[in-house]
């Protein structure tokens, strides 16, 4: 059960809201996580699931045969990409940071910019993105069909007389649904566990909920609001450098339909602006969940602030700046936090992850002549 406390409530119950926020300080807008919700059109089943791990794991999924989801997305890397810019499809980089899927299941919107609206969505964007897994599904349907375990799977999963590359969508999605993490010592302390959180960390949710202002975008039990903010971080520094990445860029930009002025004059990433094309969106990305963040560093869309530290210094100096100043969020301003104010923000954000989930990639089976050609 979630675990909230009114301080309106205790008040009135003859308790002052001074002291019980001090001693317990469980903000209405913050919650433990509950359990994922499921989609009605693609229910969970054993099965299921296990196909969808392979499925995770096995780079039949991509154009080349060698680009799996877990590419960039892996377990021993928050499964997500320990540096700025996650790994592109081979020949080519990619633009933005990995996000872990670690609660993944928990969102509305996916993607930096919202561009898929569920998980089931988000495995097919990914993995027919030119700069990503660039498959067709024609060709990733094929190559599922000549892996005699992979038919037999999709046929008591699904139905299928031969695998449906829409149905290993959903089988991923659900594969996702089963990776989330509810038992870090914020959801325990949330659910009514005083000993869950340390003295600091229970000064840094203080903080987090209060001077820092942390929860007008991180809060309910996602601790996202799952809205889109300018904060004015600084435009990838690799675009400066590297050509792969000032190639990738251009194309983004080509591809996703700017004007011909911003394609030749952009030297940041406009965020939702791709999906509006609304001037006022330039800059702007979704607020990431700031849960399992212990392991899934750098931060920001771009990989551009390297510890939890600096993210706290960063909003401490009230953001920073970018190409799109005129957008930047009027929520983000100067804090003044002292060091140990600091600090204990710090503590408590790590009280957001629990202990690292680690699992070993699955043996996956091998393709054979399809039975028809066997004579």
């Amino acid at each position: 059960m979630t675990f909230r406390i009114s301080l309106t409530a205790l008040a009135v119950a003859g308790l002052t809201v001074a002291a019980t926020a001090q001693e317990n300080p469980r903000p209405d807008t913050l919650a433990a996580l509950g359990p994922p919700p499921i989609p009605a059109d693609n229910p969970m089943t054993d099965a299921k699931i296990e196909l969808g791990k392979k499925l995770f794991f096995d780079p039949i999924l991509s154009g080349n045969y060698g680009m799996p989801c877990s590419a960039c997305h892996r377990p021993e890397a928050g499964w997500a990409v320990q540096d700025k810019i996650s790994f592109g499809y081979p020949g080519t980089t990619h633009w933005r940071n990995s996000q872990t899927i670690i609660n993944s299941a928990y969102y509305g919107k996916l993607f930096w910019a919202g561009a898929s609206p569920s998980l089931e969505h988000q495995a097919r964007a990914a993995a027919r993105g030119g700069v990503a897994g660039n498959g067709e599904d024609d060709q990733m349907e094929a190559r599922l069909a000549f892996v005699p375990e992979y038919r037999a799977a999709f046929q008591e999963v699904f139905g299928d007389d031969w695998p449906s590359v829409r149905h290993a969508y959903m089988a991923i999605a659900a594969y996702q649904r089963t990776l989330v993490q509810t038992d870090t010592p914020f959801d325990l302390y949330m659910n009514g566990d005083d000993d869950a959180l340390s003295a600091a960390q229970k000064r840094g949710l203080e903080l987090f909920a209060g001077k820092a202002n942390c929860t007008a975008c991180h809060n309910g039990p996602l601790l996202s609001d799952e809205a889109y903010y300018n904060i004015g971080v600084p435009p990838f520094d690799g675009w400066e450098d590297d050509e792969l990445a000032q190639i990738t860029f251009r194309f983004e930009l080509y591809s996703k339909g700017v004007t011909e002025e911003k394609y030749r004059k952009l030297k940041d990433d406009p965020g939702l602006y791709f999906r509006t094309k609304q001037e006022a969106d330039m800059g702007k990305f979704r607020v990431p969940s700031l849960r399992y963040t212990q392991y899934t560093f750098p931060y920001m869309h771009n990989g551009m602030l390297e510890t939890l530290a600096d993210v706290v210094e960063f909003y401490d100096q009230g953001g920073g700046e970018n190409e799109f100043a005129a957008n930047k969020s009027a929520l983000i301003q100067p804090l003044g936090l002292t060091d140990t104010e600091k600090a204990d923000l710090v503590a408590f954000l790590e009280s957001l992850s629990g202990e690292e989930m680690l699992v070993d990639d699955p043996d996956l089976p091998e393709m054979e002549p399809l039975p028809m050609a066997q004579n």
